[in-house]
């Protein structure tokens, strides 16, 4: 088996090599011209909670660093809770029972429907108290990247639950790829190796397929061809919406047809989430000065024309200072246009 992997990895980077020389040379083939990369969806006002949406869903990930101040879990759920699910992706989690603390603070409104464990990288599905009714088929999954972060309980990798909820299916996974700024291929070969095998097991041939999918995490994707200073002299000035978007790797990899075909996301209108000094809101003053980057990310997928999305937020929690990321969170709705049955 593991011959085989290595020969799958060898293969993909050979792949990826010759694609790149193709772009470089002006080439690309047909079948990849058409790939769509990421989409780029506008915030519509903030959603009301009125009714008007038949699914409101808000979603948060968090590289944890291996901390956890109680007040910062309180301040994430937040306290009015406009939302129908809370989807919390989670990478180096502490050792701390996560969920206790969870449970606990979302008691009064919301109750748990599924969660995916694996070491640090959790995730966490719950709803409104007394939902069982409306959740149907959950599942669950993981994929484990090799390497040595179960040592320092790093994992690396990805978990993923798979939900029913008022007839949709949707499927939400959180997930955490190699670090460092050189590995890009690398994580593009995660991102295809887990986008393959989660769920791919015992499949019912007769289940419908998910109408929503979440990629949630910390993708590790960062900036290049940019210093650090510059980068952050842009950042202070407000400039990276419209200086720093073109320089990040996942966007630049969507665009070459490598990874995250066909998903949305907000614009990345918020400042790089990462690296900062803990407990504070500056960026990395050690000696690797790292370049801030946008390693955080939710992108979502819609596979149906009789559902209509609408992004109401996609931003930073900036008041959270206990780890080296900022936590990144979206509230995202649906609205059905015809029943899906």
């Amino acid at each position: 088996m593991e011959g085989l992997c290595v020969k799958l990895f060898e293969a993909s980077r050979k792949k990826y090599k010759m694609k790149r020389r193709k772009a470089a040379m002006g080439m690309v083939d047909s079948f990849e011209a058409s790939h769509e990369g990421i989409k780029t969806v506008d915030i519509q006002k903030r959603c009301e909670f009125s009714g008007s949406s038949d699914l409101c869903i808000y979603f948060v990930t968090w590289n944890m660093n291996g901390q956890v101040p109680c007040e910062d879990i309180a301040k994430i759920v937040g306290e009015e809770r406009k939302y129908d699910l809370l989807v919390m992706g989670l990478q180096e989690a502490p050792r701390n029972n996560i969920l206790n603390l969870l449970k606990n603070t979302l008691a009064p409104t919301h109750m748990l429907l599924g969660k995916a464990v694996m070491q640090s990288l959790q995730l966490y599905v719950f709803g409104p108290k007394n939902s069982e009714q409306f959740t149907r088929e959950v599942k669950v999954d993981k994929h484990e990247i090799g390497g040595l972060g179960w040592l320092i309980r790093r994992k690396k990798g990805a978990v993923g639950v798979r939900i029913s909820y008022k007839g949709i299916q949707m499927v939400f996974i959180s997930c955490h790829l190699s670090a460092h700024a050189r590995n890009v291929e690398e994580r593009n070969i995660q991102f295809k190796h887990i986008s393959n095998s989660l769920f791919s097991k015992n499949t019912n041939p007769y289940s419908r397929p998910a109408q929503l999918t979440v990629w949630l995490g910390d993708l590790n994707y960062r900036l290049q061809g940019i210093n650090t200073y510059p980068a952050r002299d842009l950042i202070h000035g407000n400039l990276h919406e419209q200086m720093l978007t073109s320089k990040d790797q996942l966007l630049q990899e969507a665009e070459r047809g490598e990874i995250f075909n066909g998903y949305c996301e907000g614009a990345l209108a918020f400042k790089p989430t990462y690296k900062y000094d803990i407990g504070s809101s500056s960026y990395d003053t050690s000696h690797k000065v790292r370049v801030p980057s946008w390693t955080d990310r939710i992108l979502f997928k819609i596979d149906s024309n009789k559902i209509n999305a609408t992004l109401h937020s996609y931003e930073a929690i900036e008041s959270i200072r206990s780890s080296d990321h900022k936590p990144v969170k979206a509230h995202l709705c649906l609205k059905l246009t015809e029943s899906l049955n």
